[in-house]
């Protein structure tokens, strides 16, 4: 379907999903073409709009993952099943799963970082013939601040899941420590021709592709998702500016050849 990018259009609301007190997941209705990574911008008149990842994708609709931090995710999580939100998008060029087809894949995550990289885990748990092994890590705060726990459930069945807590005690669900302390315990087979996929908050994605530089991966075969100051989506506001590179157009994800440039 042919539209505007400008111009914003109504989506329905088919489900809501509560995963904590300040995380939901909205099932929106959408027909396009999407991919794992892209964004849109979730608007509300009168009280503004946000840049939302997409956290899932199915046949018509499109998860949107949203944490509630303000003025506009507050008037979001107002609506239910029924009501509708604006949506303009998909932005970004988001993360594509032919490049990792046939290939060993570790996807490195943190905290809502899970929600961009959740299309990819998924398709993997989906097709495991299209890949080699493949492991994810994922770091939470604490037990109450895990994302997608149905998903996880699945997820275990189908690769290797290393969920880690930044605090507590250990059990046979999840383990505690930075999701960097089990990068060099991961085994894979041929690290020089494995990728991977990183994505959180900046300090964690930096010490995170450090590790698996020193577990012997290529710079080349390394992804990740530069969400920062995104804000218009259209590279005009300026706003997610990086030297020559706007975030929201040439972004979000980088391979990291290009993205270990972009210092902000």
């Amino acid at each position: 379907m042919n539209r505007n990018e400008y111009v914003p259009f109504l989506s329905e609301i088919v489900e809501v999903i509560k995963h904590t007190d300040i995380e939901y997941t909205f099932r929106m209705t959408y027909e396009g073409d999407v991919l794992p990574g892209q964004f849109f911008e979730v608007s509300i008149p009168k009280y503004g709009e946000a840049p939302i990842s997409v956290s899932g994708i199915s046949e018509g609709l499109v998860d949107l993952t949203i944490r509630r931090v303000g003025k506009v995710t507050n008037e979001v999580f107002e609506k239910y099943v029924g009501d509708k939100l604006f949506l303009r998008g998909p932005y970004g060029n988001g993360f594509d799963v032919n490049l990792y087809k046939g290939k060993e894949l570790v996807v490195v995550a943190g905290g809502t970082g899970v929600s961009p990289v959740r299309g990819v885990i998924s398709y993997f748990a989906d097709h495991e013939d299209e890949r080699k092994s493949m492991s994810i890590i994922t770091g939470f705060k604490s037990v109450n601040d895990i994302l997608f726990k149905k998903d996880f459930e699945y997820w275990k069945k189908k690769m290797n899941v290393i969920l880690t807590l930044d605090a507590g005690e250990e059990t046979p669900d999840h383990k505690i420590g930075l999701v960097t302390k089990y990068i060099p315990e991961l085994e894979v087979a041929d690290v020089s021709a494995a990728v991977a996929v990183v994505v959180g908050p900046p300090a964690m994605m930096r010490f995170s592709v450090q590790a698996l530089l020193a577990k012997g991966f290529k710079e080349e075969n390394i992804w990740i998702s530069q969400e920062r100051k995104m804000c218009c989506g259209l590279g005009k506001c300026g706003h997610c500016r990086i030297g020559d590179k706007y975030v929201c157009l040439d972004g979000p994800v980088f391979n990291y050849t290009e993205g270990k440039n972009l210092i902000d």
